[in-house]
């Protein structure tokens, strides 16, 4: 049995007070669905995001690399799919946040990823390889904050964790996350206790499904606790004025019969659409996409996004914590009846919603773990 580091509902971050900053538009004149999920996929360079995507869509949408060839810097991308009769868009991201890139090249990175989301998404999803240090990773959720603010990584990021194939076999998750990884610990505990891994050791279509449809289920979870339709910030609200702007002008330039860009030229001929005519459904959702990709310069702060360089990480107290705990959970099979004064320890020792929070995490990982490890004693009576 896996168990679950949800926290209860008492203990969940604050929620976040953003909605949706054009109430009166109706989304379908923008085509933005109002059923559709989005999704975006951050991580490093071969964190799996791409083949992430695929297998949340169920094709192969994004292109995928061996580890063996050369990494090559891409675009930010996105794509759309049916999932369970929902449409979900996902939108496979770069690695801003772990590379040494020039500003401009950071602004043009996070300004394309913000508009292909706008105008907000559901969730960020972390994409997290188990077989590499966390260390870039924790640089991601500190360039998170600091780009859309503290609650897009407390309220509306997930942990998926990637390359759990490489795994010794029989290895549980948890139990490698709870007793080995304290770095990947911390993630999960900055991202409010949510966490995913897409991947199963049986690679069967329909189990891959249903990881799917686990993960949207998290996702949708987390929007309900969050009390709000999907994330948004003011780097939102930007992205989304600027490309309902640019979808206004290519309409018009559609309708006096000159048509939209070179792209859409080609795709929607303007004999298709008469002046004195809507566009159909098909012909805005590829004006929205245009739109989208014609932003590229928003109003970002990159110096505190070039700033976080591995010298400048300095040691967590999370992480601290953890390493004079490390000793007790691993002797928990002799001391089952410690964890929850474990948990009462972290809790009392941190102190505040915090110490709370991680002492909660602590004594439910200790449990968990004794429970495992302690063998079942058979009574014959």
């Amino acid at each position: 049995m896996v168990f679950n580091l949800f926290l209860p509902k008492d203990r969940l971050p604050a929620k976040s007070v953003l909605r949706d900053p054009h109430p009166i538009l109706a989304p379908e004149k923008y085509h933005v669905l109002s059923s559709e999920l989005r999704l975006v996929l951050l991580g490093r360079a071969r964190a799996g995001q791409s083949a992430a995507g695929n297998a949340i869509l169920g094709r192969q949408a994004f292109l995928t690399q061996t580890a063996s060839e050369p990494a090559v810097t891409q675009e930010c991308e996105k794509h759309r799919g049916t999932i369970a009769g929902r449409w979900v868009s996902v939108v496979v991201a770069q690695d801003w946040f772990c590379s040494e890139r020039p500003p401009e090249e950071v602004r043009h990175h996070v300004s394309s990823c913000v508009a292909l989301s706008a105008p907000g998404p559901h969730a960020f999803l972390l994409c997290v390889p188990v077989d590499r240090p966390a260390d870039m990773e924790l640089r991601a959720l500190e360039a998170l904050e600091k780009v859309f603010g503290p609650t897009a990584v407390s309220g509306h990021t997930l942990v998926l964790f990637t390359h759990t194939d490489q795994m010794v076999l029989g290895q549980q998750l948890d139990e490698y996350i709870a007793t080995r990884r304290k770095d990947l610990l911390e993630l999960v505990v900055m991202c409010g206790d949510r966490y995913h891994s897409l991947e199963r050791r049986s690679r069967g279509e329909k189990d891959e499904r249903e990881s799917v449809e686990e993960l949207l289920e998290k996702v949708e979870q987390t929007v309900k606790e969050s009390g709000v339709e999907f994330y948004s910030c003011p780097l939102y609200q930007e992205a989304e004025a600027r490309v309902r702007e640019k979808q206004a002008e290519i309409v018009r330039q559609i309708r006096e019969g000159g048509g939209g860009g070179e792209e859409l030229d080609e795709e929607v001929p303007s004999s298709a659409s008469p002046p004195e005519q809507e566009l159909d459904d098909e012909e805005m959702a590829r004006v929205r996409e245009e739109a989208e990709r014609s932003v590229h310069n928003l109003n970002i702060d990159t110096e505190g996004i070039t700033s976080l360089s591995p010298a400048s990480s300095s040691p967590s107290f999370i992480l601290s914590l953890w390493q004079g705990l490390t000793g007790w959970l691993r002797r928990l099979p002799k001391m089952l009846r410690m964890e929850s004064l474990l948990g009462a320890f972290v809790g009392l020792f941190v102190g505040g919603p915090v110490g709370r929070m991680l002492g909660a995490t602590v004594g439910s990982v200790a449990t968990e773990v004794g429970r495992r490890k302690t063998p079942k004693t058979v009574k014959n009576k």
